[in-house]
């Protein structure tokens, strides 16, 4: 460590972010260009080295965050990347798009604010790039294997990476036009502009993976067809059924899903279409879901000029600590976090029906109503209590012309034929059933990712990606050296 001090000398501080009325103008990232240089230096400077750093469990990739750590306090950013990429293919879309549970593993954590761990790993990735470090690494040979990645979300693309520098031949299908998955079109530019993927996809394309967009296998290609290409195939669809809100009304016009508004807004972005025919501009808008894709499409109604946003939590407003008797350091605790668009919408008052940040909690729909026409004009509410029994008297109605049901995922979405050509098992969840070695039913077809472990976070399935890699490395060549830093089972820390 280089300053054993630092921890007790240095205050957390974090990335600063731009005001809120400049960023709600345009799509770009809410963070302040090159303001986290100055700072980050120092906050490195506050790890403390455990002797067990509890930041390894709590992240699946298995980062190395004291060692980064120790080498932008000395400022060697080379060798930092070096240890960051050894065990992390993407860190500038998990330093962007994480929620950081190494963080709430912190040992600083148990009584201080924890170190920016978050902050510290995407200004190494950006510095890396900046500075050349990240070139394209293609194999020293070919081992005539070719493999079939289905899906280009950080799982994908994790395994075709992977996979391609151990000298397979790796062939990566999306059915939307353009790489990504949700990182192209459910996370909005806000959160992390697509230029980052872009940066990646050009490099795996000089490493010699290839890309087959518009391309849905089950589809446009029969899965079967494809498993007869291929030495081996690797499902990493994500998990895309999403989850519905059978109430009364449900059936009326303006009640969309969040992953139908979502890239709509992306593909604004991407310069598609001039306006989305979804747009937020000048409407009521209540978003039904608390979590992380609630808060995308909050920062995006924002920016589409909604007359007004309120977001539905069903869950109680949590405490700004942590419950030691619940979830006790280095579980991942659930505390009020205050996200950019929360910010947003707090400054702007966007929700005068809701709480200060647009968030109603305890909050339970109970049916929608809407106008002749059939549009949905409102939606009624109660507060429920912790069982989400409804407390008698607290219902509500909120005015919603556009209403956005955030309420997660279930598994893959089957529609398309992929797993019924392929015959595979399915748990009783809705998720791919796999053995111990990400292996599916069906010879020679491996399952990782949201599609398999279900809806989870992106270095999980960054994990996934890499473990699934070394998994069809061994089926092919009878061993691997690729690293497989979790299994199918592993879960995060829990009490």
């Amino acid at each position: 460590m280089a300053d054993p001090k630092g921890f007790m000398t240095t205050p957390r501080q974090d990335r600063p972010r731009r005001p809120v009325e400049q960023r709600v103008r345009d799509w770009d990232e809410v963070y302040v260009p090159g303001a986290l240089l100055p700072i980050v230096s120092k906050q490195a400077d506050r790890c403390m080295d455990c002797g067990i750093p509890f930041c390894h469990d709590a992240c699946p990739l298995g980062n190395l965050i004291p060692e980064w750590n120790d080498l932008v306090s000395r400022e060697d950013w080379r060798a930092a990347s070096d240890r960051l990429h050894a065990t992390n293919n993407f860190p500038e879309f998990t330093g962007r798009l994480c929620p950081a549970p190494c963080e709430a593993g912190c040992v600083l954590a148990i009584n201080q604010p924890a170190v920016t761990i978050k902050n510290v790993e995407v200004a190494i990735a950006d510095r890396a790039w900046t500075d050349g470090f990240t070139p394209p690494r293609p194999p020293d040979r070919l081992s005539g294997k070719t493999v079939a990645v289905i899906g280009s979300g950080p799982t994908g693309l994790a395994a075709a990476q992977q996979l391609t520098r151990a000298g397979h031949t790796v062939v990566v299908y999306e059915r939307d036009d353009r790489i990504g998955g949700l990182m192209r079109y459910g996370i909005p530019a806000f959160k992390m502009e697509k230029r980052h993927l872009e940066r990646r996809i050009e490099q795996m394309l000089a490493e010699g993976t290839r890309f087959r967009t518009s391309t849905a296998v089950g589809r446009d290609i029969g899965a079967a067809e494809l498993r007869t290409r291929h030495d081996a195939v690797v499902i990493a669809t994500g998990a895309t059924a999403w989850r519905e809100l059978p109430v009364p009304g449900r059936e009326l016009a303006g009640i969309q899903q969040a992953m139908e508004y979502l890239p709509l807004a992306n593909r604004v972005c991407e310069g598609d279409l001039e306006v989305s025919p979804m747009s937020a501009a000048g409407r009521h808008v209540v978003i039904v879901g608390g979590g992380d894709t609630g808060a995308d499409c909050l920062g995006t109604a924002v920016r589409e000029g909604a007359a007004s946003v309120t977001q539905l939590d069903i869950y109680r407003q949590p405490g700004a600590e942590r419950d030691e008797d619940t979830e006790p350091w280095p579980t991942y605790p659930k505390i009020y976090r205050m996200s950019a668009a929360h910010e947003e919408a707090r400054d702007l008052r966007t929700a005068p029906a809701a709480d200060a940040d647009a968030r109603l909690f305890s909050a339970s729909t109970l049916r929608f109503s809407g106008d002749e026409a059939g549009h949905v004009r409102s939606l009624h509410v109660v507060e429920v209590d912790e069982r989400r029994t409804p407390v008698a008297g607290t219902g509500r109605s909120i005015p919603a012309d556009l209403v956005l049901l955030a309420l997660g995922f279930s598994g893959p979405d089957r529609t398309d034929g992929l797993t019924d050509q392929l015959g595979l098992a399915m748990e009783p969840r809705g998720t791919i059933a796999r053995d111990g070695g990400f292996a599916t039913n069906v010879p020679g077809v491996f399952a990782a990712g949201d599609a398999a472990r279900g809806q989870s976070l992106i270095v999980w399935a960054i994990a996934e990606g890499r473990a699934v890699a070394a998994a069809v490395d061994r089926h092919l060549t009878g061993a691997s050296r690729l690293p497989a830093p979790i299994s199918p089972y592993d879960r995060p820390m829990t009490v």
